[in-house]
């Protein structure tokens, strides 16, 4: 037997069903991540958006030894640059990361969609590595 106004609740419930699937799919996107070696050693680095997107990107770096160790005092140096196109120059932005636990953080501006390539520079000890990928910011 059909209640008078049922097909609006059941219309609303699954308004809130459908809004509350989309929200919980958000909560557990994950940002950008990229994974190479540098030398001797692993390298994550995830983005803090994916796609990474046109203005600033939070980028967080995880450097492991050979033995699979954290490492926790290099000094780690961020590049994004994107080369000259026609009636544009060349552009770079370069930073600095930051120690932060078992972690590097920098803050890495695209100033414009498009390709990106970016490198990332580790020291320590007295000896450097790097890892370079592309990105396509939005």
């Amino acid at each position: 037997m059909l209640t008078p106004g049922g097909g609006k609740a059941m219309r609303k419930l699954a308004v809130a069903l459908l809004v509350l699937l989309l929200t919980a799919g958000l909560a557990f996107a994950k940002g950008y991540e990229v994974s190479k070696k540098a030398g001797d050693y692993d390298v994550a680095l995830t983005f803090d958006r994916n796609p990474p997107i046109a203005g600033d990107n939070m980028v967080n770096i995880v450097i492991k030894d050979a033995a699979g160790i954290v490492v926790k005092d290099a000094q780690v140096k961020v590049e994004a640059s994107m080369p000259a196109m026609p009636g544009m120059p060349p552009m770079s932005n370069k930073t600095e990361a930051t120690a932060k636990g078992d972690a590097y953080e920098a803050k890495l501006a695209l100033s414009m969609s498009g390709p990106w390539n970016i490198a990332v520079k580790i020291t320590r000890a007295g000896k450097s590595a790097s890892m370079k990928f592309t990105v396509d910011a939005r």
